[in-house]
């Protein structure tokens, strides 16, 4: 018997030439037809024209009633995957109709008012779809997904890449285990010993419905060898809280042990409850304003970021300027900056974290509500239980009006002020606090702090002032703060006199250069004044055939507890043929001058190292630097070496360990305890998802997590087609969502694994499956479409695996694959067995 030639590309062109064949009833798409269509089948090129089924295609739109899988596609939006029902309307009985349960009607993010409007059918099950005059729905079987169209008005707001409050998904029940690990090696040449320091931080926790539980821990270990120090360890839970979102009031409500997060009171901290408007909860452009911490590093540093004891952040940098911008706008007040060097030498200094121009939408309201017992990270009770309060009023397009309170048995405080938008002039806010204290033994101490801040974005010039302030407090002015240490110890230091910050970038395109400041001024009435200031310039240029070359200036002071460290940075870096990049520097602090020569490259998308050679006057030096974006760890290794001094390594991971009754991983995550994704790509092994950073691949078990995903921001995940293993078919590569803070999120991928391969069908009478019959397999999949005189290209096919072909309603064949495939050769012949009209229907 001679067997048809057919090649995959034919069969590919397929569903184009039945597209064609539907001549001119492509706008019958728009919604559910009701009439059949007519197919021209002279257009299709077959041999058989008279074995053809086009059953699937006559109706435009059409889906056989049942309950099917379906990606849900709002206006130009995709969520998730939810079961669609499709039933038979009583006013067309050769039709169906997709049913819109009330639950997946809640997600379409329909206006108040729209939604009293909804009526139903089905037993109040289904959405009847002209309740709302021009809403249409549409189901695809061909791209797995439902389309809907809903006129915007009907609409809450939305904007790119974010969803409203009726879509934001609290995820699933999980476990997880966070850490940030750094470890270093310190060997002199000279006299001295050799020392070992581990330490790191991170988060512990649950999540079960809304509610996320959580655990910060942070520790350190310190062995120096032939001392007689003994080994010094510390583990401590520094702080043990739950929260959850509140969407319906735009706020967060924490219990447990927590920071006052205000905007107008020092932050301490308490044990208790807090309630919270969420500016997260807000579009991306109504967001708050985050810190960011900037300085410059000598050597491969270790550096670490905390508050009242707390380690908020830590990381390795690489010898130069760093610059740390992915902070938790949720952080308020003053925080501690620490840049360990691999030397032992230490530089310490801190910034005043202060708050944007305090402005509210007009028509909007923000509070902040707090209560509990103030005490140390040891959990020791420090002063009396405390209620704090405060309210900010948008009036109208400019004026915004904030007010707030703070009391205990022994101190309070108030605070009022008022905030302006200046339109093409900025923001300027101004706020007045006065606070009431009483020591043992002393009569009530008033003093009052005054406050301007100021922002603005100068377009015409391309600079912005992203955060200016000046704070003025008489020397009787308190904070809860300072009236605890008082109250405490006894006795009472003069507490901050005046504080000046500024944040100010400046772009000069014309001559390609760009300007950062960051200046952070503090005195006190009583004791010595800290200072910080960081200014950054950068230009790049050409030299002749050489391209992008660059030029960096960094130069930070910080004068903190009497301490002054000055710290100047100079490096240029010119691009190499081969993408690398070549670069000297000159780094001089108090410490040493440090001429370094620096070659930079990556040896794939996950891993990039530099090495260095340098001097200083004690002699000739060399480093190493290695970052690595695994898909379990973000791994980072470094290496020095100083003639006559020392030598050093250090090793840090930062990564988590997530689990669910989906399934779970262990996987990348540089925010502790944040938001983040399990992707399922249904047990297929090996296959890569792009997300946050270096695509992670799924584990034995066919699942991946995505760590460090947006929360209240519309987060995609995709599968990387471009390294899909051969074996493997993504028939959904794409998956969105939009998650809540901390949440664990899951999506399915609909991918089939097995072989390729050109077949033959054949029945047992010698005839074959018509032409446009579908091929699925156990799971339902459509793996193929049968072509001319039997011929089809399948998919996913797994050795003595089972496939079913349908066409109709009620015919249908099934194909038993044998335990060895040969994928060369060009026309395997199988036979297909007949199936009744009830074994389909049990398929």
């Amino acid at each position: 018997m001679s067997l048809p030639k057919a090649t995959p590309f034919r069969l590919a062109l397929l569903s184009l030439s039945i597209a064609f064949a539907l001549g001119g009833h492509g706008e019958a798409f728009a919604s559910v037809s009701t009439e059949a269509i007519q197919f021209n089948t002279d257009v299709l090129d077959v041999e058989d024209k008279k074995n053809i089924n086009l059953d699937h295609f006559s109706r435009a739109g059409y889906v056989m009633p049942g309950t099917y899988s379906l990606a849900l596609k709002v206006n130009d939006d995709a969520l998730p995957e939810v079961k669609i029902p499709f039933y038979v309307p009583d006013n067309d009985p050769q039709g169906s109709v997709p049913c819109l349960s009330p639950e997946i009607t809640a997600q379409l993010g329909l206006t108040a008012d729209s939604l009293k409007k909804l009526t139903w059918w089905h037993d109040d099950q289904c959405l009847n779809l002209e309740s709302l005059p021009g809403m249409q729905v549409r189901g695809d079987l061909s791209t797995s997904s439902l389309y809907v169209s809903i006129p915007q008005a009907y609409m809450e707001y939305t904007a790119p890449n974010w969803d409203p409050p009726s879509r934001w998904d609290e995820g699933i029940a999980a476990i997880l285990l966070d850490y940030n690990i750094n470890g270093n090696t310190y060997r002199p040449h000279n006299k001295g010993h050799n020392t070992y320091t581990l330490n790191g931080n991170g988060v512990a926790g649950v999540n079960l419905g809304a509610w996320r539980f959580r655990a910060d821990w942070q520790g350190r270990l310190n062995h120096a060898t032939g001392s007689t120090q003994a080994v010094n360890r510390d583990l401590q839970w520094n702080r043990f809280y739950a929260y959850r979102a509140l969407p319906a009031l735009g706020a967060k409500l924490i219990l447990g042990e927590d920071y006052l997060n205000s905007n107008m009171f020092d932050s301490f901290r308490f044990i208790g409850a807090s309630l919270r408007s969420d500016l997260n909860m807000l579009p991306p452009n109504l967001r708050g304003y985050a810190p960011e911490v900037t300085g410059i590093a000598q050597s491969n540093a270790t550096v670490t970021i905390s508050q009242q004891g707390r380690v908020i952040y830590t990381e390795q940098v690489a010898p130069g300027p760093f610059r740390i911008q992915n902070l938790s706008d949720a952080i308020s007040g003053t925080l501690d900056v620490k840049i360990e060097e691999q030397d032992g030498t230490v530089q310490e200094y801190q910034l005043d974290t202060a708050n944007l121009p305090y402005l509210t939408r007009p028509g909007q309201i923000q509070y902040k509500l707090a209560m509990g017992q103030p005490n140390n990270v040891n959990r020791d009770k420090e002063g009396d239980n405390f209620i704090t309060g405060e309210l900010s009023w948008g009036v109208n397009n400019g004026w915004s009006l904030f007010s707030g309170l703070i009391g205990s048995k022994n101190y309070q405080a108030i605070s009022a002020g008022i905030g302006r938008d200046l339109l093409a002039f900025g923001a300027l806010s101004f706020d007045v606090t006065q606070s009431f204290a009483r020591l043992a033994g002393e009569n009530t101490i008033n003093g009052g702090s005054y406050r301007v801040s100021y922002a603005k974005r100068f377009d015409a010039i391309d600079s912005q002032i992203q955060f200016a302030g000046y704070r003025f407090s008489e020397r009787d002015f308190m904070s809860m703060s300072d009236f605890l240490q008082a109250a405490k110890t006894g006795i009472r230091y003069g507490g901050s006199k005046e504080l000046y910050t500024i944040s100010l970038s400046k772009n000069f395109r014309d001559i390609g250069m760009s300007v950062y400041l960051n200046y952070n001024h503090q005195t006190y009435w009583d004791r010595p004044e800290n200072n910080y200031y960081s200014l950054t310039l950068s230009k790049y240029f050409d030299v002749g055939a050489i391209k992008n070359v660059s030029v960096n200036l960094s130069a930070n002071r910080s004068m903190y507890n009497g301490v002054t460290d000055d710290s100047v940075y100079l490096s240029t870096s010119f691009p190499l043929s081969n993408g690398a990049n070549m670069g000297y520097s000159l780094n001089s602090s108090r410490y040493d001058t440090v001429n370094r020569v620096t070659y930079h490259d990556r040896i794939n998308e996950r891993t990039n190292y530099q090495l260095g050679v340098g001097s200083n006057r004690k002699g000739a030096s060399g480093t190493a630097y290695l970052t690595h974006q695994g898909d379990t760890a973000r791994v980072s290794a470094n290496a020095s070496y100083a003639n006559n001094q020392y030598t050093a390594f250090g090793l840090s991971a930062t990564g988590g360990i997530t689990l669910t009754a989906e399934g779970g991983g262990v996987h990348r995550m540089s925010v502790p305890g944040g938001t983040r994704l399990l992707v399922d790509t249904d047990g297929i092994a090996n296959v890569p998802v792009k997300g946050f950073g270096a695509p992670v691949t799924t584990n034995v078990f066919g699942k991946a997590v995505v760590g460090d995903m947006s929360s209240y921001y519309r987060s995609k995940a995709q599968i990387d087609l471009n390294a899909l293993p051969d074996d493997v078919d993504a028939q959904q590569s794409v998956v969105q969502v939009t998650l809540t803070e901390g949440a664990v999120g899951y999506r399915e991928f609909a991918v089939v694994a097995g072989q390729k391969a050109m077949t033959v069908l054949r029945l047992p009478d010698g005839s074959y499956p018509p032409f446009g019959a579908q091929i699925l397999n156990a799971k339902g999949q459509s793996t193929g479409i049968v072509g001319d005189s039997g011929s089809a290209y399948i998919s996913g096919i797994e050795p003595n695996s089972l496939m079913t072909i349908q066409w109709g309603d009620d015919d249908g064949c099934q194909v038993a694959f044998p335990e060895s495939i040969d994928i060369n050769n060009p026309s395997l012949l199988l036979q297909c067995t007949p199936l009744t009209a009830k074994q389909l229907a049990q398929r």
